[in-house]
């Protein structure tokens, strides 16, 4: 069924939910749809497009900034589910700086890693390993709680609500 993003009425994300409860929002009147995501919900009575973008009609005071954790989906969707050594499908974490060498577990550290990869890295460095990283691992924009909700369900149209492409 997917998920929907949930944009206040200035269009500043508020939440992800699943596109039932978006199109529950819909029908009560609390929110309008902005886009759909190319899914039907049906009832007795009416057919309504599923939402992949929502507007509240009232604002919504967020009290404070939302920091976004360090989760394994996160860091998949942040890399692209690739291994960010050799391409390939991730499958692990890899902490670039081995933690057992001091590293921590946070957004610049951490990378997603095929199995292969991981077990021939080792406890070294990718400077020692003789292999270079494919990006610099870095903390997404400050909507990036999105990956951690979303995850491989994430919608492409969300992009240019999220600031992600700037």
């Amino acid at each position: 069924m997917g998920h929907a993003l949930v944009l206040n009425t200035t269009y500043e994300p508020v939440a992800v939910v699943n596109a039932r409860r978006a199109a529950v929002l819909v029908l009560r009147g609390k929110a309008t749809m902005i886009q759909a995501n190319g899914g039907i919900l049906r009832s007795e009575r009416i057919e309504i497009p599923l939402p992949s973008v929502v507007k509240l009609q009232r604002f919504v005071r967020v009290p404070h900034m939302r920091t976004s954790p360090v989760t394994r989906t996160a860091i998949f969707a942040r890399d692209g589910f690739r291994c960010q050594y050799c391409e390939g499908p991730a499958e692990t974490l890899d902490h670039v700086q081995p933690r057992s060498r001091g590293g921590g577990h946070s957004w610049e550290n951490v990378v997603a890693c095929c199995r292969r990869c991981n077990l021939r890295k080792g406890d070294r460095t990718p400077h020692e390993w003789g292999r270079a990283l494919r990006s610099t691992p870095e903390q997404p924009s400050r909507f990036g709680w999105v990956y951690a909700r979303a995850g491989r369900r994430f919608d492409p149209t969300w992009e240019e609500y999220l600031e992600l492409a700037g």
